[in-house]
C-alpha cells in the first residue's frame, strides 16, 4: 500500500493485513480485532492495528487452540 492511511475501510485494513474482506468481517464480528463504525461501515486505525498485531506476537498461546485453528482454516477457506 502505497499511501499508509491513518483509517482504513474494510478493503484497505484487509490489504495492510493480508486477509480477505471476508476474513476482516468475520474477525470483527468475533471481536478478535479493533474496529469501530461510522455510520454504518466499518472503519480501522492503522495504529491500532499496529498495536493489537505487537500484542498478537508477544502473546503466545493466549487463545484456545480451538479458536486459532478455526481461524487458520477460515483463512485457508478464502
Amino acid at each position: 500500500m502505497a499511501e499508509s492511511r491513518e483509517v482504513m475501510n474494510i478493503r484497505q485494513a484487509s490489504q495492510y493485513l493480508g486477509v480477505s474482506p471476508d476474513t476482516l468481517y468475520k474477525y470483527v464480528n468475533e471481536q478478535i480485532i479493533p474496529a469501530f463504525k461510522l455510520g454504518n461501515r466499518w472503519r480501522f486505525k492503522k495504529s491500532k492495528l499496529d498495536q493489537w498485531m505487537e500484542e498478537q506476537s508477544m502473546e503466545t498461546g493466549t487463545l484456545p487452540k480451538k479458536k486459532v485453528k478455526a481461524a487458520v482454516k477460515a483463512a485457508g477457506q478464502q
